[in-house]
């Protein structure tokens, strides 16, 4: 019978996060099983250290060591829970990769992740992030979060309107150190109205030929457009968009659009509306921008870039710069949307 974890000291980082920084993990340990997550935050070499769960590393910087027990969950299944008329309840455990469950739901008749299509990183990651693209966000389709919470000692089940979903944030994201998310569970229909008005989206489908796209023919136009606006982690070091689309009041939006007709601006309820980021830093003259291996992408404007042999300081460095340059020209504050280990932003 396999061990349900293992355990090494002192390793190195570099090639578990897609921005490729050097770091070192003081401890790290691959769980094989979620019951096992306790068991490892009691062992007396790890007891009381902070602890970071590492999926594929695709929305994180380091920008130094990490001083405690990074943990490398190996879970991965995911099966039908219910049927329930036109709709199904999914449970996916936390290692399966993202862009497998798109395919996997899309395979069995179910939609509503076709425009999260190819968004890197784990499923366990999905919830902490809110992850969205293209007009949707996966907290529409969460039924259930299963995560270790490390006051209580003990998996808890989660419903959806205590996760404290919000624009790329959650309770999880928000205290780190308590919640460990262990499974997600989606409530996926079977027929939905395809979300088709965002970035591209249509015209992508025309490209294609498609006058009458199903959910497969969107998730193929979603991943032809991050191919091509996005550039690929495993050519160049990158953390995808590194910093949130800002929101900001609704007259301050309508100040910034007359002075700059051509910025995107997008609904945010009421009181807000949400800026495009991109738009903002390539205006303030940032895209292609290079301070010896760190930089921005010349593709788009929002990717943060290691050219070869950056550092987390250096990286972190430019993206300072980028948002004091955003805030000077502008007023407004750009937000990173990965997480920053080794210091603040």
């Amino acid at each position: 019978m396999a061990a349900a974890y293992s355990l090494a000291q002192d390793v190195a980082l570099s090639r578990w996060n897609t921005l490729r920084v050097p770091a070192t993990a003081r401890w790290a340990a691959t769980v094989h099983d979620a019951a096992a997550v306790a068991t490892v935050l009691a062992l007396p070499q790890l007891r009381g250290l902070p602890a970071l769960v590492l999926g594929e590393g695709s929305n994180i910087l380091f920008a130094g060591d990490y001083p405690g027990v990074v943990l490398r969950l190996a879970f991965d299944r995911a099966g039908v829970v219910e049927e329930s008329g036109d709709t199904a309840l999914v449970r996916v455990e936390a290692a399966l990769p993202w862009d497998s469950l798109v395919d996997w739901s899309l395979q069995r008749g179910l939609c509503g992740l076709e425009n999260l299509a190819l968004i890197p990183g784990l499923t366990g990651a999905a919830p902490i992030q809110n992850i969205g693209a293209y007009g949707t966000e996966v907290a529409e389709f969460i039924s259930t979060v299963e995560a270790y919470d490390r006051h209580a000692g003990r998996i808890l089940r989660i419903g959806a309107s205590d996760c404290g979903f919000s624009y790329r944030d959650s309770v999880f994201k928000s205290d780190p150190q308590r919640w460990i998310v262990c499974a997600v569970e989606l409530r996926l229909p079977r027929q939905r109205a395809l979300a088709l008005d965002y970035a591209g989206v249509r015209d992508e489908l025309a490209a294609m030929s498609i006058a009458a796209p199903s959910a497969c023919d969107v998730a193929a136009a979603v991943r032809r457009l991050r191919r091509r606006k996005l550039p690929d982690p495993a050519v160049i070091g990158n953390a995808g968009s590194f910093f949130k689309n800002p929101i900001v009041p609704a007259r301050l939006a309508e100040r910034l659009r007359a002075a700059h007709p051509a910025l995107p601006v997008h609904p945010a309820g009421d009181t807000h509306r949400k800026l495009s980021a991109a738009w903002l830093i390539e205006a303030a003259g940032w895209r292609g921008f290079r301070d010896g291996d760190a930089g921005i992408s010349a593709q788009h404007a929002l990717v943060l870039v290691n050219h070869g042999h950056a550092t987390g300081e250096q990286l972190l460095s430019v993206a300072r710069r980028v948002a004091a340059s955003v805030r000077e020209r502008f007023g407004v504050t750009l937000e990173p949307e990965p997480r920053i280990v080794g210091t603040g932003f």
